[in-house]
């Protein structure tokens, strides 16, 4: 792998912000014989989150989950001043409850999840996630498996190409844009990121040309079915929920509306009490397990963006744990 600054390679976003919410979880336990507060960062990346918050609590045991071996090297080598208070699982999150287990580690104090593409894959053309750059149409954040965007393209027909770009890209021109890359795969196979804008591109009405750059929103369809994030996301919150301790807090970081949307109505469902009205008292069963930590979503503010353009999407959301599910 090419020699990489890991000071400079990637910026986390709201990272103080995310310290700050986990702060009261992961605090020092003043009990000399409870276990050491563990962390699980669910979707590891190159390891900035995870340093802050080893930083910021001495105590913090780290359970880093990441799919991207290459990410996996580069948080490796970051977080090795911190020696064995650092556990890697190379992982899907959605294998949360299998790598705890793993671990021998029966709940934890915080869970973070950072959701969608990172900088690494982002600026690494070979990866095939960006648009501005000719690379294999490839799109895995585990390359070690799995159907590339390229094989993913090849396999759907026109219907399914088009419900594709609606579901998972918020893309207006799904129908003109699944009709076009159809018929630009009859004359030859796609098999480069270069090829798919120019047929996107060719594809878009002159009117449109100046809303956006017209393959964003079906890279992203693509990059979310080729490495079944949201599917991913749907299984592994709900597990984070159930292992967290009492008083352990969980964070999402999401940036796009589908993952976003779901996060907003767990986390509503969680925190909600679902009891008749005309109780006097409401028993403890029926309390809700959580409460919410955050009002609305969290965005970041100005200045961050104009310092890491790509933290303009971010929605943090976030709950805490208030009564155990057996209570």
């Amino acid at each position: 792998m090419t020699q990489r600054d890991l000071t400079t390679i990637h910026t986390p976003v709201l990272r103080g912000r995310v310290v700050e919410l986990l702060a009261p979880a992961l605090k020092p336990r003043t009990d000399a014989s409870s276990a050491a507060p563990v962390y699980v960062d669910c979707t590891l990346g190159m390891g900035g989150h995870a340093e802050a918050v080893l930083e910021r609590f001495p105590q913090v045991q780290l359970v880093g989950i990441d799919r991207d071996a290459d990410a996996i090297e580069i948080a490796s080598e970051r977080l090795a001043k911190f020696g064995d208070r650092v556990r890697i699982a190379h992982a899907v999150f959605d294998e949360f409850e299998q790598v705890l287990d793993d671990f021998d580690i029966a709940e934890v104090h915080g869970v973070f999840f950072d959701l969608g593409v990172s900088s690494l894959q982002l600026d690494e053309a070979e990866r095939g996630f960006s648009y501005m750059q000719d690379a294999p149409l490839d799109m895995r954040m585990d390359r070690t498996r799995g159907q590339t965007a390229a094989d993913l393209l090849d396999s759907l027909d026109e219907a399914g190409m088009r419900d594709l770009f609606y579901r998972y890209g918020d893309e207006k021109l799904a129908p003109r844009y699944a009709s076009a890359i159809v018929r630009a795969r009859a004359v030859a196979p796609i098999r480069t990121t270069g090829q798919l804008v120019d047929i996107l591109q060719q594809a878009t009405p002159a009117a449109k040309k100046h809303a956006g750059h017209p393959a964003k929103r079906v890279f992203q369809a693509l990059r979310v079915v080729v490495n079944r994030e949201l599917e991913a996301l749907e299984s592994a919150l709900p597990q984070a929920l159930a292992r967290t301790a009492i008083g352990g807090r969980v964070l999402v970081e999401a940036y796009q509306s589908q993952e976003d949307r779901y996060v907003k109505r767990t986390f509503a469902e969680i925190t909600t009490v679902d009891a008749p009205r005309h109780l006097p008292v409401l028993p403890d069963q029926l309390q809700a397990e959580f409460k919410l930590l955050t009002r609305g979503a969290e965005l970041a503010d100005a200045s961050e963006i104009d310092d890491n353009p790509r933290a303009k999407p971010v929605r943090l959301r976030a709950v805490e744990r208030i009564r155990s599910t057996n209570a």
